[in-house]
């Protein structure tokens, strides 16, 4: 299982880093307004809708092949159910 690690560097903005045996992986992310919104996410816990959107990324491809930066939206592009399981997955 990956480590992950989120750190936030400003307003809907974050720095994670994924550690997973020998390989690191930096990327920058940003949640938008309009996902919050839409899907009712937590806003005083990004950070955990950060790491939740990591754990479904990680489940479905390697961290090398994460975008370097990103925004949460683009997850539904490449997985459409992202936007149905995210919420569970905070519940």
């Amino acid at each position: 299982m990956a480590d992950i690690t989120v750190t936030s560097i400003g307003p809907h903005e974050f720095e994670v880093q994924v550690r997973d045996d020998n390989l690191a992986t930096r990327h920058h992310v940003t949640v938008p307004t309009s996902l919050i919104d839409e899907l009712q996410l937590p806003e005083d816990d990004l950070e955990k809708v950060v790491r939740e959107s990591f754990v479904f990324l990680l489940e479905r491809e390697p961290a090398s092949s994460i975008l370097p930066e990103f925004s949460l939206d683009v997850i539904s592009k490449y997985f459409p159910e992202y936007k149905r399981e995210l919420p569970k997955r905070l519940s």
